[in-house]
């Protein structure tokens, strides 16, 4: 029997300019995977949760300092009953239920990671907002050029991967709103499926291709 032939995604390749100059193959296993929406969920959440620091701090009415003496006496003095100034009811009192330093910190593993990285590889590439150039053309750092580059393919904010970090295309990037620029080793979910229109080079995408497959 014959074997079915596999149906890879296929993108433009433009240039610089944005011309188009040719076509690039992806890998079917990471670009065109099902999306599985309950695996970005919880990769985005926990992301989200492991940037917090978790070190807010309020005292309690038994950590104020002070509150020792009964304000007034119990009866007879037609204010309300009071046992300490330092009840969270009055002025510079404890905070009720006070918030400690914890950590917020979410465990993923790294299959589930994989997933969702694929699922949102697959979704920009499904949605048609992944553009892949062909090599970035700067010379020297140029906000100027980078946006003529982005206004000819139609990319709106932006995240741009990279096989390397590359200053030149950082600095030309950085005052580009909504625009970011990331190297390959740190591509994630939240900023994958944050961003308009995911720019990579082929260099780019044939090694996720080979490090999400399988």
């Amino acid at each position: 029997m014959k074997e079915a032939a596999v149906n890879m995604p296929t993108l433009k390749l433009v240039s610089f300019q944005g011309e188009e100059i040719g076509e690039v193959q992806l890998a079917e296993e990471v670009f065109g995977a099902p999306v599985h929406v309950p695996a970005m969920h919880q990769v985005v959440v926990a992301q989200l949760a492991n940037r917090r620091r978790g070190t807010h701090s309020a005292k309690t009415r038994g950590e104020v300092r002070g509150g020792g003496k009964k304000p007034w006496r119990q009866k007879k003095t037609g204010r309300a009953r009071h046992g300490s100034n330092r009840s969270p009811l009055w002025t510079g009192g404890g905070v009720v239920h006070a918030p400690k330093p914890r950590d917020y910190s979410q465990k993923v593993n790294k299959k589930v990671r994989r997933l969702a990285i694929r699922s949102a590889l697959s979704l920009k590439v499904r949605d048609s907002l992944v553009t892949v150039v062909d090599a970035f053309e700067l010379a020297k750092p140029s906000t100027k050029g980078i946006i003529t580059f982005f206004t000819a393919v139609g990319a709106r904010k932006p995240l741009i991967v990279l096989p390397h970090t590359d200053e030149t295309v950082s600095m030309s990037a950085r005052n580009v709103p909504g625009a970011k620029v990331i190297n390959m080793g740190n591509i994630n979910v939240y900023d994958l499926l944050n961003a308009g229109t995911v720019v990579m080079t082929p260099e780019v995408a044939d090694r996720l291709g080979e490090v999400y497959s399988g």
